[in-house]
């Protein structure tokens, strides 16, 4: 189920949508969740899941995904992140692991390597301003995803 963009007629400028992501694991590796909140035109939705065995950074890239894949049109967007291994990716170190064919700076592959390429495609779609935010730092929206993925988290832990 879409969001943000298809509430509108196509114009010729993109519409505008907020989106804060969150996600991590309790042990990592272990049980983990993720959150979303996307905002446009005052109106919000949250997303959220996790699976049972997976780490911080999978979490993370996850959260950005399922959020840039709820939007039903390309958007521009501002992505906010208490995740500098997101946001340097994205940003970065992506040109890099492509000219080296998904391998790193000391030569190894790249980890979670199907989520950096399902996010740099889905994020073809739209222009995107890259924030990052201090985790725990009292930003209402970064503390709200953060308990959307913790309690994606404690779901996953209670279905056992």
């Amino acid at each position: 189920m879409g969001m943000a963009c298809d509430d509108v007629p196509l114009l010729q400028t993109l519409s505008v949508v907020d989106i804060w992501t969150d996600g991590g694991c309790k042990p990592n590796p272990g049980p983990g969740g993720w959150g979303a909140l996307l905002r446009y035109n005052g109106k919000e939705r949250e997303l959220s899941g996790g699976e049972k065995q997976t780490t911080n950074n999978r979490m993370e890239l996850t959260a950005v995904a399922e959020a840039l894949e709820a939007l039903r049109r390309p958007c521009q967007v501002n992505l906010y992140t208490d995740s500098n291994y997101v946001r340097n990716g994205m940003t970065i170190w992506h040109t890099g692991w492509i000219k080296r064919k998904w391998r790193n700076a000391a030569g190894d592959p790249v980890a979670n390597v199907d989520l950096w390429q399902r996010l740099l495609e889905i994020a073809k779609r739209h222009q995107i301003a890259w924030h990052w935010v201090k985790g725990h730092s009292g930003v209402v929206e970064n503390e709200r995803v953060d308990q959307i993925a913790t309690q994606a988290r404690e779901k996953i832990e209670q279905a056992g």
